[in-house]
């Protein structure tokens, strides 16, 4: 009997022992999980077709553009599921506004108002050009609309924003256009 006490009393502090070192093992991996923990923007992934925000990140002609997304810190939940349909204004279409006025965004104080006019160049669905129709109206992100046109086979966002090039991505499809999209002020 005094064997089997013995030996159970050892069984049992092993026990305790492994279950104390599984412990302190769980609380590291959960740490250094959470340590790695980002959003959907920082899974990696080079075998899939690109994301909207991908897309735009490959393109010379969208710095700005991803420069704007990053300041109001849109990356993640444009790189999630979708579906989207971005109208991405290049470089020169920044460059048409108001000298600041892009400078002025990109201040912290102006996040607010730099997001309002970048969620209102997205829209959730997806909506190819052989898709739209004259005088389509579209809802955005940031709860405005904008209207479609047709003019000599082109299609136009609100009548002066030029779809360029469409290009289709994992999460939905980016129209390149001409010009940056305004909200109208309520």
């Amino acid at each position: 009997m005094k064997k089997i006490s013995s030996l159970f009393l050892v069984a049992f502090t092993i026990f305790l022992a492994s279950c104390s070192n599984n412990e302190s093992n769980t609380t590291d991996t959960q740490k250094a999980t959470a340590e790695q923990t980002v959003g959907q923007s920082g899974v990696q992934d080079d075998a899939s077709q690109k994301n909207v925000v991908q897309v735009a990140i490959g393109s010379k002609d969208h710095t700005t553009l991803v420069t704007a997304v990053k300041a109001g810190e849109l990356v993640d939940a444009l790189s999630n599921a979708g579906p989207f349909t971005v109208f991405a204004p290049t470089n020169d279409a920044f460059n048409k506004l108001p000298a600041g006025t892009v400078e002025g965004l990109l201040k912290p104080e102006s996040k607010e108002t730099l997001v309002d006019i970048l969620q209102y160049h997205v829209s959730v669905g997806v909506y190819k050009t052989e898709m739209m129709q004259e005088g389509q109206n579209i809802g955005q992100v940031n709860g405005g609309n904008v209207i479609i046109t047709k003019k000599d086979g082109a299609y136009y966002v609100n009548g002066n924003a030029k779809i360029v090039a469409s290009i289709p991505a994992a999460n939905g499809i980016v129209h390149v256009i001409d010009a940056v999209l305004l909200p109208p002020k309520n």
